[in-house]
Parts: C-alpha cells; structure tokens; sequence
C-alpha cells in the first residue's frame, strides 16, 4: 500500500471509531437454495407518490446514472468488491474496498439494470461474480466479512476487524441480489452466504452485539446498545434460520427520545445517516413495533436536522432552506463524524450532499431542493463524473476530490425509492427480513409520538 492508501484510510477509518465512542456516550455451510418468498400480508407493495415533477424524475435518473457508474467502473470486475472511495480529479489506483460499499454496489446494480443503465446479462455476472468471491475465497469469520479488504484479492487490509453492521449491509446487498435476478446459482450462493453467519456467536454472551472481532484481540469492547444504524443488524440476525437472534434482543437497544423546537423523536447523540442505512433496504412504512413507526420518525428526524442547520445560519451564512445537511463526510481538516442538533464536531459550514440525498424518501421536497441548488450553484465543482463530491464548504472555497461508496450509495437506493420504492419491493421478498420483522414485532400502523415512558425509552433530551 502506497502513501496515498494510507492518507485515504486516515480519513475513512474515524467514522467507525469515532461512532464507537459517540454512541455510548448518549447514543450454514451447504444449505439449500431458497427462492424469494410470495409477498406477504405485512408487506403489500403499494406505490406511493412523493409528488415528484417530471422535471425532479430526470433529475433523479440523471443522479442515480452517474451514482451507478461509480459502483460499476470502481468495483472489479473479478471480485466485484468496490472501492471505499475514489478521487473524482485524478486517476485513482488504490486497492482499499470496503464489504459494506460492495453492499451498496450489488444493490446498485440491481438499480442499474432496472433502469437500463446495464444489460440484464452484465449485471447478472457481476453479481455472481461477487457472490463467487464472498463464498468461495473470501476470508471471513463465522460468515462475518472484515471491514477493509483489498479490492483485487479480497484478502483483509489495514489490520481491520470483522464488522457485524459492515456485514450487514454487505448482506442486505446479497439478497437484494436474489430477490431481484432470481438466477439459481446467484440464489443458491446468496443463501449459502447469509445462512452461514453465526449470529448467535455474536451474541453468545450479550444480547446486545459487539461492533466487530478480531482476530488478535478477539471481541471488540463497544456495543450496539443506542439507536442507529442498528436495526438492519438486529432484524437479519432475527431473520436467519440458521443461526438466529432470539426476538428478545429486538427489546434490549436503547431508544432515546429527543426533543427539538417542540418536535419529538427516537435519536442518537451521532450523524444524520444512523436514520437512513436500515431504511433503503427495509421497509418501515405504514408499520410500527412496539416503540413507534420509524419512517415516520426519520421523517421527523430530518426535518429537526434541517431546522438545526436553518439556526446555524448566523454562524454560518451558506445554511438556508436551499443548502443544509451535515452528517460523517470529508472536511478541509479531513473526515469528521458531525451533525446534530445537538451539535456535535467541529461544524464550519461544510455540506454533504448525501445528508440531504439519503433523506429524499423523508423530505422529499427539500431535499430536491438542496440537490438542485447543489448542482445549479455549485456546478463541476461539487458534481462528477459520479454524482456529488462527498462535501464541500463554499464559504472556504473547499471542495472534496472524493466520493464515498457508501455515501454514493445511500443517495442512490433512497433516489430510487423515492421515485418507485423498487429497492423496498424487492428486499422485503425475502423471507429472511420478513421474518426479522414479525418477530421484532412489527404491525400496520402509522406513527404515534414517541412516549417517555415506553419500555427501554430514556427521558427526552431537549434541545433548543
């Protein structure tokens, strides 16, 4: 690995670490191929308009082709791993990919053949070809996948541990891969590979799941006890016939309810994207667990963000309803894990774009707005070949080189599910998150506000 490799793992390797200590602080071998299951009574498909114009549909098809292109030609063709990141400037020979892009990128590909962007055949194969890599040579630990892996050989880099929620998102690919090509081999591999994580390894001795393992030091000290990004975890874990979670450990994670300019919602004291990731697989619409419906508690989540950036406006003249979202992205000062309310790292007026992109379902109408003004002000400067740069800051005149895979990703799986909810339709038919869901307990029922006195629900933190 050259200098630059390791410049670029500096940057990317704090979102993990630094979430660590954040979220405490207040936050089967051989298996048989399974076909998709028949829809389900819990899951009907119902499309719902989100009031997009003809004009915001090639906006959006425009986003995700470019968003599409980068999961494409920065994944290889042999492995089909894709890149943590890429420079967006200059010619980028980096060897580091991480599981949960590859995650991101075999839903992409899904997408991209939807949309036309590739021929049903190309896509296929490099799915299977993926699925051959993550099966056959691969190195993981009782199914679990380390975080950093060399692009070409798949081989563990940089000293990474084997990621529980990195895996989880490479996994949440995996069967969108098999819901949507409905190929038998990419079947028969994509059951293998989910049915042989061992999630009840992972919560031998606590209920709560350990961030990740390694092979050195064993067991990593932080657990996913706060809401976040967690919930794609737990509900696959649930899911699996092989190795499952008991229903019970849906029940332990602390769901801490924060209040805002008289809006209340279930958070963490961390970035706007933990209400995002679970959600462009998931479907949470139209149903509740017994805590509270969590799109509509994203929704209310991101509305807060935006208020939260519209109060920064007199520290930092560029947030306006035209421009906001913060959340763990690139900065002049390199990677930083930021957001709020309440505040938390050093905001200097710094945007990225995938604040407001993974937040189209919820907000739809401002969040077009941001990514319009984004790319009508700000033209070549913040946008690529691939999409968005990670970030910017116009009042620094600091614009990223970089984009991220996995902040490509989530815009691009949240612009397809806010123009025709393709990327729900198709994950929820597999019978491995349905099932996570019934035993989570989840009913068709709208949002009701959150109570302070619902079990595992924390006193609201109030903030003004």
């Amino acid at each position: 690995m050259d200098g630059t490799d390791n410049m670029k793992f500096d940057r990317v390797i704090s979102r993990r670490k630094v979430l660590t200590h954040l979220l405490p602080a207040g936050l089967c071998l051989g298996a048989q191929a399974k076909n998709p299951a028949p829809a389900h009574p819990l899951y009907p498909f119902t499309p719902v308009s989100f009031g997009l114009s003809s004009e915001d549909e090639r906006f959006l098809n425009d986003l995700e082709y470019s968003d599409f292109l980068f999961f494409w030609e920065q994944s290889n063709p042999v492995t089909g791993l894709v890149k943590d990141r890429t420079s967006v400037r200059t010619q980028d020979r980096g060897i580091l990919a991480s599981i949960a892009a590859t995650g991101f990128g075999l839903t992409a590909w899904c997408i991209g053949q939807k949309r036309g962007f590739i021929p049903y055949e190309k896509a296929r194969d490099r799915a299977l070809a993926t699925m051959h890599a993550l099966w056959h040579w691969a190195p993981n630990h009782r199914g679990f996948f380390f975080h950093w892996v060399n692009v070409e050989t798949g081989e563990r880099v940089l000293n990474s541990e084997v990621s529980s929620v990195d895996t989880a998102i490479l996994l949440c690919g995996v069967l969108m891969c098999r819901a949507h090509f409905n190929d038998p081999e990419i079947t028969k591999y994509a059951t293998q590979i989910f049915d042989r994580v061992e999630w009840n390894w992972l919560s031998e001795d606590t209920p709560l799941l350990p961030h990740g393992w390694t092979p050195e030091g064993g067991f990593l000290p932080y657990r996913w006890d706060y809401y976040s990004e967690l919930m794609m975890m737990y509900l696959l874990g649930m899911g699996s016939s092989s190795y499952p979670l008991p229903a019970n450990t849906w029940d332990v994670w602390k769901r801490t309810i924060f209040e805002y300019h008289g809006l209340r919602y279930i958070g963490s004291f961390a970035p706007l994207f933990i209400h995002q990731y679970s959600q462009a697989w998931f479907d949470f619409r139209g149903k509740r667990d017994h805590y509270g419906n969590y799109f509509d508690n994203s929704a209310i989540a991101t509305d807060v963000h935006r208020r939260f950036c519209l109060d920064l406006a007199k520290q930092f003249p560029d947030y306006s309803d035209d421009l906001w979202g913060i959340t763990a992205s690139d900065s002049a000062t390199g990677y930083q894990v930021w957001g709020g309310p309440p505040a938390m790292g050093p905001i200097n007026g710094t945007v990225a774009p995938s604040a407001a992109g993974g937040s189209l379902p919820f907000q739809p109408k401002a969040a077009m707005r941001v990514l319009r003004t984004i790319k009508d002000r700000y033209g070549t400067n913040a946008w690529s070949r691939y999409g968005f740069v990670n970030a910017f800051n116009p009042l620094k005149n600091w614009y990223d080189k970089d984009v991220v895979g996995i902040d490509t990703g989530i815009t691009m799986l949240m612009a397809e599910n806010v123009r025709t909810g393709f990327v729900w339709e198709t994950f929820m038919k597999n019978p491995e998150a349905q099932r996570g869901m019934e035993k989570a307990g989840f009913k068709l029922g709208q949002a009701e506000p959150p109570h302070p006195d619902a079990p595992h629900a924390e006193p609201p933190h109030k903030q003004e």
